[in-house]
């Protein structure tokens, strides 16, 4: 049978309310009637109801995580982070992949919401209209995560994407290097997809380089789509002396590409990047790229989330987190010539 409060409360010998206090971990108990309390508990195997505690509070100290793609590295760092932070403020995660695909991310948003969590933490690509109308039905906080919508409504947590591909390809011409090409993300993404082929873009204006459309590929942030773009590069007339790849893993497809073809990576053509996951440092030659501070990124946004559902004071609801350009071995000067 299910052991109950009036249950334990009997066994300690104390009120139903007392057992509650010192459930709650309300400071208001005398030591001994808590130790008589908790060694009532462990006799009989009492597990308070989370549910019903939850009814009683209207709260669950619960929060919902939707992440894009649960196999990616760079979101499993953010996801650390957020638990990390979650764990010391006593709050459960519920963490649901959407695919990458609106339709399932707004779904997955709307379960989360009637499952009463206490707030929501977002990370996904594009925040389209349809997702905007999801969050305004919310009643309780939601936090953007690694990404952000355009209007900057939304309480984020983010780095500047833009920026951080424009220090990459910039490094690039501070090297010598003239014909620079791109693997880009979703275009139609425009925090991160866009925002990185447009610092792609600004470095080469800022350079006096001209843009070519025969420079660029659009990838789909996944190593085989990296490797594509790269054979169809090495095929042009007058291929690129560097590629600047949108994320690490078409970075690492960009390198095999080059090494597949029997050309050298940085001696032939040199490759950087932009997130700084594990494999950058694993593949070879080590690749050279701009570090999101990913785990900060989920600690900050929890924090942050944990403030707004606490009703603190928050000075700042936008953070934009620094990034760092992690000079390896897969970029050196252009080739002579």
């Amino acid at each position: 049978m299910t052991v109950t409060i009036y249950d334990v409360a009997r066994e300690a010998g104390v009120s139903m309310a007392t057992v509650s206090r010192v459930v709650n971990n309300n400071p208001n108990v005398k030591p001994q009637t808590r130790k008589k309390v908790l060694e009532a508990i462990e006799r009989l195997g009492y597990r308070p109801n989370a549910v019903a505690r939850g009814l009683a509070s209207k709260k669950t100290t619960t929060v919902g995580v939707v992440i894009p793609d649960v196999s990616n590295a760079i979101f499993a760092e953010v996801a650390r982070g957020i638990e990390d932070i979650a764990n010391m403020y006593h709050y459960n995660i519920i963490l649901c992949n959407a695919d990458k695909r609106k339709e399932k991310e707004i779904r997955v948003v709307n379960t989360l919401l009637e499952k009463q969590v206490d707030g929501l933490l977002f990370m996904g690509g594009s925040i389209t209209e349809d997702h905007l109308e999801a969050f305004r039905t919310s009643t309780v906080p939601i936090v953007l995560c690694s990404t952000a919508d355009e209007t900057g409504t939304m309480p984020s947590v983010d780095i500047d994407h833009e920026q951080a591909a424009f220090d990459a390809v910039s490094r690039l011409i501070s090297e010598g290097h003239r014909k620079i090409a791109m693997i880009t993300g979703s275009l139609q993404d425009p925090t991160t997809g866009y925002a990185r082929f447009q610092g792609y873009r600004k470095a080469l204006e800022k350079a006096g380089l001209p843009f070519r459309e025969d420079y660029v590929r659009a990838g789909n942030y996944r190593y085989e789509s990296g490797m594509e773009a790269t054979r169809y590069f090495l095929q042009l007339k007058e291929r690129p002396t560097a590629i600047f790849a949108a994320n690490d893993e078409m970075a690492i497809g960009a390198i095999h590409a080059i090494q597949d073809a029997g050309l050298r990576v940085p001696e032939d053509i040199s490759v950087i990047a932009i997130d700084n996951i594990r494999l950058a440092e694993m593949v070879r030659p080590e690749l050279t790229t701009v570090a999101q501070p990913m785990y900060d990124i989920g600690a900050v946004a929890m924090r942050l989330l944990t403030k707004l559902m606490r009703k603190e004071h928050v000075d700042e609801t936008r953070v934009i987190l620094p990034h760092e350009l992690k000079v390896r071995r897969s970029t050196a000067p252009a080739p002579a010539g």
